[in-house]
């Protein structure tokens, strides 16, 4: 059978985020995470981040809700690159981190606080965006408690 050359529209190709220069450049110059957030408040990487620092704290309902926030952003910003609710979100380009991320953090709190049904959801969607999503981050989390 001869191969079909035409584009297949159920096919959902991958999405890739736009770097945000300043929001690395801020974080990069050891800037605040709250601050970042602040003047960034459209970024997931900096929302996942700030929940990193209040689960680091012990301060779980905090990362929980920063990292509700941007899971909301990173839905945005998928939407708006193009995201029709499916497909990867590969983890191998950088800007799309920063969702993959809130998505780690949302799903981590949720656990922590027995949401029903949200932790696996959210391991769903990570491994429906990017099987490396979720090895990669357990990794640097636990990387980041030792």
């Amino acid at each position: 059978m001869p191969e079909n050359l035409l584009p297949n529209p159920t096919a959902n190709p991958e999405t890739l985020l736009p770097a945000e220069p300043e929001v690395t450049a801020a974080l990069a110059a050891d800037a605040p995470v709250a601050s970042v957030v602040v003047s960034h408040p459209s970024s997931s990487l900096a929302w996942a981040l700030l929940a990193d620092e209040a689960w680091a704290r012990g301060a779980t309902l905090e990362s929980y809700a920063y990292a509700r926030v941007g899971y909301h952003r990173g839905l945005d910003a998928l939407r708006k690159a193009g995201w029709r609710g499916a497909g990867p979100v590969p983890w191998s380009h950088e800007p799309n981190r920063g969702v993959l991320r809130a998505l780690f953090a949302l799903r981590r709190a949720a656990s922590a606080i027995e949401e029903p049904g949200e932790p696996e959801r959210l391991t769903e969607f990570l491994n429906a965006s990017d099987p490396e999503a979720l090895p990669a981050l357990s990794a640097e989390s636990a990387e980041s408690v030792q």
